[in-house]
């Protein structure tokens, strides 16, 4: 199992990600391209990147100075939380709502909102529990 966020653990999210078609697919279907990053709430920097062309994940690894359109920040332990356990839309909207989870960059309330991008970003996560991390 990978550290958390290291690079070969954001290349195993890569190949869980395109490897599932209700994440891949129906953000294929609607365009989707974004560079998101993720990492801790108590750092300047975040750790890993995602950049993601028409649904698919075409790079995953350390981050290297990429100007992201979403940046995702939560404490270690809660994103070891989520690793283990999953999270759901209600789950996620808690996180969101207590500060759990910071969105420095993208506009979490209007993509919660739009099912076409809400449905995969929580299946995302769950691919995270997936694969696990150290």
């Amino acid at each position: 199992m990978a550290e958390l966020f290291s690079d070969d653990w954001m290349n195993e999210l890569k190949e869980a990600w395109n490897a599932e078609p209700e994440v891949r697919n129906k953000l294929a279907d609607i365009n989707f391209s974004s560079v998101i990053t993720c990492g801790f709430k108590d750092e300047d920097k975040p750790r890993g990147v995602f950049v993601v062309e028409n649904g698919e994940c075409v790079r995953a690894g350390s981050f290297d100075g990429e100007d992201p359109n979403w940046d995702m920040r939560a404490d270690r332990n809660d994103w070891m939380k989520w690793v283990e356990k999953g999270i759901g839309m209600t789950g996620m909207g808690m996180a969101f709502t207590t500060g759990k989870l910071k969105f420095l960059k993208g506009d979490f309330k209007a993509m919660i909102k739009d099912p076409r991008m809400a449905g995969p970003f929580v299946k995302s996560f769950g691919l995270m529990q997936k694969i696990g991390a150290e």
